[in-house]
């Protein structure tokens, strides 16, 4: 298709000035970018169709960093080998 319709990565570097060129920098321009690359990152990790345990597993690990972020200080005053 045209370059001017080509998302950034099947853009060639050779490609990437004139891709720049044709690119809309107004408000609405960017405005539509924008939603494109909304609906770009909702169809490809929140509306899959197929489930599985990556999904599953992501979201424990995320809970796990984050619990652990929030109780970082705690853990790190509190000494488990040191008998009290």
């Amino acid at each position: 298709g045209p370059l001017s319709e080509r998302p950034l990565m099947e853009v060639r570097l050779g490609e990437l000035h004139t891709w720049i060129s044709t690119c809309s920098f107004s408000p609405r321009g960017l405005l539509g970018a924008v939603q494109r690359a909304w609906s770009s990152y909702c169809a490809k990790y929140i509306h899959v169709r197929q489930g599985g345990p990556a999904g599953i597993s992501m979201l424990l690990a995320g809970y796990c960093l984050l619990s652990y972020g929030w109780n970082y200080q705690h853990f790190s005053k509190t000494s488990y080998f040191r008998n009290s």
